[in-house]
């Protein structure tokens, strides 16, 4: 057989898992995507549980997930997508969801979501975001990639120390162990572990040191 005559498989399609708690939804989702020679529908859930074990049986590429699932808490579609990203590593979410809140498109990634649009996105637009999460890119409509950026922006809350915990850091910018900070206070050796271990856990430090590198650009002391 000749090079020309050889001929190219066509690629497979990309298998995808509808998950909404809303059966119109889903329906209308499905049938944009059964236009698509190159996607297929392969499941659909309406909670969490059904999700799981839809995933499990169909093995998709692809999960549409919506963050609020009726019977579950606010978290739940964040703790799925958790869940399947974890036991499926190479599944790829994306999020299609009504709400658009700053904070939860950040969660969402941090979740495991590899993309996230809400459902007023048009057509051109979720086709373009499915295709692209099947290549392993990101995707974001023009609003999740405004609230993504707004939240980049905002600085996290400094900690806040009590008064003791202030002469504590102080005393250990001056290189004093727990036994000369005690000394110092008058207070005990374990008391001063138990400010050293609150000030590490607010600043989320890992070593004396870093705790007086952080509380010196914070200007704690």
């Amino acid at each position: 057989m000749t090079s020309e005559q050889q001929t190219t498989a066509p690629a497979a399609a990309q298998r995808i898992v509808l998950v909404d708690d809303h059966a119109i939804v889903r329906h209308g989702v499905r049938s944009i995507l059964e236009r698509e020679s190159d996607l297929e529908v392969v499941g659909e859930a309406s909670t969490a549980a059904e999700a799981a074990a839809v995933v499990e049986r169909t093995k998709p590429s692809i999960v549409l997930l919506d963050l609020k699932l009726s019977t579950g808490t606010d978290t739940e579609g964040l703790d799925l997508c958790a869940r399947l990203t974890e036991r499926h590593p190479g599944l790829a979410v994306l999020v299609l969801t009504t709400f658009l809140d700053d904070s939860l498109v950040v969660e969402a990634i941090q979740h495991g979501a590899r993309g996230y649009v809400v459902k007023d996105v048009d057509t051109t637009e979720l086709l373009r975001s499915i295709r692209a999460v099947a290549r392993n890119e990101s995707a974001f409509d023009s609003h999740a990639a405004a609230a993504m950026v707004r939240a980049m922006r905002v600085q996290p809350e400094q900690p806040r120390f009590t008064e003791r915990e202030v002469m504590v850091l102080k005393l250990l910018a001056r290189g004093l162990s727990n036994r000369d900070i005690g000394a110092e206070l008058y207070i005990s050796e374990t008391t001063v572990k138990f400010h050293v271990r609150n000030v590490m856990r607010k600043m989320d430090a890992n070593s004396r040191a870093e705790v007086v590198y952080e509380a010196g650009k914070m200007g704690v002391i």
